[in-house]
């Protein structure tokens, strides 16, 4: 087992595609992989191998077993039956008889075809996902599992198949570190006891979880700086001149020990002056280190293909036979029709009410048949309905484009063929569309009052039952196509105009141009408006000879005016015209989701001072550039932090409870009272607030899956009796493991909670809580950075300043504050890239945390929430935004973050911890103290909780010994035992101080709800929206293009 390390656009991601086979056909790819000797063209790599994404793309409307389920059954069981018929034939021979409940276990494990494999409940398991495995997915529309569970579906997702190659990008974002260490080790024995391959990424491993693997690759502007046995890495560095400190994760000291940023602080051969290693320097070395000459030699000797048995390599693209692959896709498919089924009821009501309006206004008694006048106005209600129903088929197109992610994901994963994919989702549309064609016939045919004949009722119905497969199947080409909604709603008004235009009723052929005849005769309108009016005009009651000429039948005459083909057979022509379009469309929307890929390739944002550094080392120049604050390192920073502003933060902190009257949020004498100038970021004055809560409960109603299970209570208690305080000028981490509250706990406290009930007394320096008050002088940084992509950083921070900042700051003080910000946040260099989209284009992961930090540091908050600040960066990157969220702190605001899995650094980094565990109790709070001796010294006071190991991370430590089954073993309830500690004594009488509020204070309180008036927040919004649409040049362009074809088509038709 392999662990890839490497800072930030070190090429991880793209070493990881290209084991894997999976590189972009287009790249040019020098050199070669090999699987047991065999190239990539000799066999089948994507089956063979798994490359396990760090996006997480799933469907929403599933369960996390029903995902789990689905990829099983697509992946299939590999060898596992082969390999346990040679078992058991062994043991046969060898008179074994095997124990019974293993024997079970590997037998459930080898059967094919089942919809619930016993394998998916052991991997729920092994990823602590079994406790949410009927909860869906979710997505941005709908409320779903938490993101550290959503990366645990995507690393289960490929694990539950025989797949015993597997490329695993950064599995653990958003795990504490205590289960990213459990689920490594449970893969390092798979590795070990199945001799499988895993090369994985991790962003921030742990030193526990580090050890357990047995390789390392450490990665450097796509070099390889070391490959080889994890236990020599330190060596290697250690023969270059650098040392890893003692309080320092080996991990974090890697990825590190080649930045340019970075490298100075961990030079240790003090008999030379310290000079920067490039990164082309550290390979060559390694060449020469005996790990890496072992290496070169071991890959001068081909590997021999009969070695290796050829069971191991798949050479077949699917492992499970096409049916029983049809058979899942349409299992998927009905589920997923059942779980929106709000959408087609929705649709079959809105077909009921346009339908009765439809009658309405073509009221029978109001019709007749008398003449030609009367004749027209049946064709048009028999084209207006053809339209209806042609657009009941629109919302396919939406459906189909959220849909194609995850699909897309599955095709590049050979999950299944493409056909199991759209077969299923056409034929299972079939009852749905014949459902509404027949409530739109039941409630219009004989109200309207067309042919009474039983014959043609029947017939008209299959009309609007083939109209509506048409246009489905015309629609779902059209997303497979445009594969963006923007693109594909510009394709469908094209196609539908076209249509409209040349069915043959808007202009009859007859006055259709010579070189537009082509467009008549490919349009499905034509055929379905032929065959619609010769139905209904051949009837009987239209066969009375009441033309002029007294010998044609008015039927003929009205087909005539129309000039629509007076032939009986011109209904089966253009029904099975209809049949035939939908079936060519179908086919169609097939190839090309066989052949197209998705729309836009990842692009990155650098600086320019960035860039200068990277062509400055490819030519051989190194070029160091010095950060603008003095605080160069973190350490250095948090250090510096400490001892500049302890002062500062006690008088502000003892002037503010002293003197309440300076609670205004206009008051800027706060600092001259200090006697201390303002820091930077402070040109704007904010009150320090502190907020304590006590006894906080949180209920919400209990899930309908729960109560079917037998649960008799009607609420679910998500938090219990918690208590506490944030501060100003404290920075404190609310941690806990996965499911254990914390997210919710500071929803609560900051009125993020829309549901549900909540308990307890909340308070803002002493003043109970506020919610449209307390919104103003707060801020969010929720983990998922939400921007618009369009804009750029400045402009993003001034968006949210001039929305959020009161009118009495003038534009000039607003500009000042927001490149105060940006220097804060370490933006400056970055102010005017575009934001771009995640994962796509624009600004890094570690850029875009720091721009939701400082997009909330702008409306200068006095208190601000951090949901997991540091979930998906790597070590250094991590660094930065600590230095960003402890200079946040050192301005004097109070600071919550939630965080997941914290390196030494990172931990030790803030002042206080609210610890919680799984069902919302607090089993800590209080101070870190240095190198956490405090909270080490609180755990290990208890009995029966082993000392902590040397050079152990206090943050996983904490976690693992205050774990469910350590309560178990103890025989303690750790929430029982922090009541009874003098530590919680305490707290509580922090918190009743901090509720009552000093004498002659006044409350917070704004005049109005929001900061700026309707018109200052209408020229905000309207200068966003500009420069949105300025810069969406495909936007723009499919809008001009969409204009200029159809002007082109209307003018030339109506030549």
């Amino acid at each position: 087992m392999t662990l890839l390390l490497g800072p930030p656009s070190s090429g991880k991601t793209t070493l990881l595609l290209a084991l894997a086979g999976k590189l972009d056909p287009s790249l040019r790819v020098k050199g070669e992989v090999t699987y047991n000797g065999y190239r990539l063209n000799e066999f089948v790599p994507k089956k063979t191998s798994a490359y396990i994404s760090q996006n997480d793309v799933h469907v929403g409307e599933m369960t996390v077993k029903e995902t789990l389920d689905f990829s099983a059954r697509c992946q299939g069981i590999g060898t596992r039956y082969d390999l346990l018929s040679e078992l058991a034939r062994r043991e046969r021979d060898a008179g074994i008889f095997p124990e019974a409940d293993v024997d079970l276990f590997m037998k459930a494990t080898a059967m094919e075809g089942v919809e619930s494999s016993l394998f998916t409940d052991y991997t729920l398991k092994l990823l602590g996902l079994d406790i949410c495995k009927d909860i869906i997915v979710g997505d941005e529309m709908q409320r779903g599992i938490s993101g550290g569970q959503k990366k645990r579906v995507t690393t289960g997702e490929m694990i539950v198949g025989p797949t015993k190659t597997l490329f695993m990008d950064e599995i653990s974002t958003g795990l504490d570190s205590s289960t990213t260490y459990q689920i490594v080790k449970c893969l390092q024995q798979i590795v070990h006891l199945t001799e499988a391959t895993i090369l994985m990424s991790l962003l921030q491993p742990a030193p526990e979880t580090f050890d357990l693997f047995d390789d390392i690759i450490l990665l450097s502007e796509g070099q390889i700086v070391y490959q080889g046995p994890r236990q020599h890495v330190v060596g290697f560095f250690e023969s270059c001149g650098f040392r890893c400190p003692e309080r320092k994760g080996t991990a974090d000291f890697l990825q590190e020990v080649t930045s340019k940023k970075d490298q100075e602080q961990y030079w240790a051969d003090r008999s030379k002056p310290y000079r920067y290693i490039t990164v082309t320097e550290f390979a060559n070395k390694f060449k020469r280190f005996h790990v890496g000459m072992r290496l070169e030699n071991e890959l001068s000797v081909p590997f021999d293909k009969s070695r290796g048995h050829r069971a191991a390599l798949a050479f077949k693209k699917y492992s499970v036979s096409k049916m029983e692959l049809l058979k899942a896709c349409w299992d998927k498919e009905w589920l997923l029709i059942k779980r929106n089924s709000f959408i087609y009821v929705f649709k079959t009501v809105q077909i009921i009410i346009v339908a009765i309006i439809s009658s309405t206004v073509f009221l029978r008694t109001e019709l007749h048949t008398r003449n030609e006048q009367d004749a027209a106005i049946y064709v048009g209600a028999l084209l207006f309905g053809m339209i209806i129903n042609m657009f009941n088929g629109f919302s396919e197109l939406s459906l189909m484009i959220s849909r194609l992610p995850v699909f897309y994901k599955q095709r590049d994963l050979l999950f299944h063929p493409v056909w199991t994919f759209t077969l299923p989702t056409f034929l299972l549309r079939v009852p749905i569309s014949i459902l509404e064609s027949t409530v739109w016939m039941i409630v219009t045919y004989y109200t309207m009052g067309f042919a009474p004949e039983a014959s043609r009722f029947f017939k008209t119905f299959l009309l609007v039952f083939l109209v509506q497969q048409m246009a489905a199947g015309i629609f779902r080409l059209i997303a497979g196509i445009c594969r963006t909604m923007i693109i594909a709603n510009t394709g469908g008004a094209l196609t539908l105009l076209l249509v409209f235009l040349l069915g043959g009723f808007i202009i009859p052929k007859g006055e259709i141009p010579k070189w537009w005849e082509w467009a008549y005769w490919i349009s499905p309108l034509t055929y379905g408006y032929n065959a619609f009016t010769v139905n209904e005009l051949f009837a009987p009651r239209w066969m009375n000879k009441k033309a002029s000429d007294n010998i044609t039948s008015l039927g003929v005459q009205v087909l005539r005016n129309f000039d629509v083909p007076n032939d009986k057979n011109w209904y089966w022509i253009g029904a099975g015209a209809l049949l035939g379009f939908a079936v060519l469309f179908n086919v169609l929307f097939t190839f090309a989701l066989m052949y197209l890929n998705p729309l836009g390739k990842p692009q990155a944002v650098i600086s320019e001072e960035t860039a200068e550094e990277l062509e400055a080392n490819h030519e051989g120049e190194p070029r160091l550039r010095r950060p603008k604050s003095s605080k160069d390192s973190f350490s250095r920073s948090l250090s510096s932090a400490d001892a500049n502003n302890s002062r500062e933060m006690a008088i502000r902190r003892m002037s503010s409870r002293t003197n309440p009257n300076r609670m205004s949020r206009n008051d800027s004498s706060i600092d001259i009272a200090s006697g201390v100038a303002p820091k930077r970021g402070m040109v704007l004055p904010f009150s320090p607030l502190a907020m304590s809560f006590d006894t906080v409960n949180y209920y919400v109603d209990m899930p309908p899956e729960m109560k079917a299970q037998g649960v008799a209570e009607d609420r679910l208690q998500l938090l219990r009796g918690v208590t506490g305080a944030f501060r100003p000028g404290v920075l404190t981490a609310l941690m806990g493991v996965s499911g254990a509250g914390k997210t919710t706990l500071m929803d609560v406290l900051a009125g993020r909670k829309t549901g549900g009930y909540i308990e307890g007394d909340i308070r803002i320096s002493g003043f109970p809580k506020v919610q449209e008050t307390f919104a103003r002088i707060s801020g969010y940084c929720e983990q998922n950075d939400i921007h618009s992509p369009q804009v750029t950083v400045r402009e993003s921070l001034i968006y949210s300043a001039f929305l959020r900042l009161p009118e009495d700051v003038n534009k000039e003080e607003k500009m000042i504050f927001v490149d105060e910000v940006m220097e804060l946040v370490e933006l400056d260099n970055l102010r005017d890239a575009i934001v771009g989209l995640p994962g796509v284009t624009g600004l890094s992961t570690e850029q875009r945390k720091r721009l939701t930090i400082a997009v909330e540091l702008v409306a200068n908050p006095s208190i601000i929430f951090m949901d997991e600040p540091t979930s998906g960066l790597d070590a250094r990157a991590a660094a930065i935004v600590m230095r960003t969220v402890r200079n946040t702190v050192d301005t004097g605001r109070t600071v919550v973050c939630t965080i997941h899995q914290p390196s030494i650094d990172i931990f030790e980094a803030f002042d206080e911890l609210l610890l919680m565990k799984r069902g919302g109790q607090v089993i800590y709070s209080g101070p870190l103290g240095r190198n956490s001796h405090k909270i080490i010294e609180y755990f290990e006071s208890i009995p029966g909780i082993p000392k902590i190991k040397e050079k152990y991370n206090p943050a996983t430590w904490m976690l693992e010994v205050s774990s469910v089954a350590a309560e178990v073993r103890l025989g303690i309830d750790f929430a029982e035992h922090y009541k009874s500690s003098s530590l919680y004594q305490r707290n509580k009488a922090l918190v009743n101080e901090l509720s009552t509020p000093p004498p002659g204070a006044k409350d917070l309180y704004f005049a109005t709800q929001y900061s700026q008036s309707a018109w200052g927040q209408f020229k905000s919004c309207l200068w966003k929206q500009w420069w949105t649409y300025w810069r969406s040049p495909d936007y723009n362009l499919v809008r001009y293009f969409f204009t200029l074809v159809s002007a082109l088509m209307v003018g030339t038709i109506f030549w």
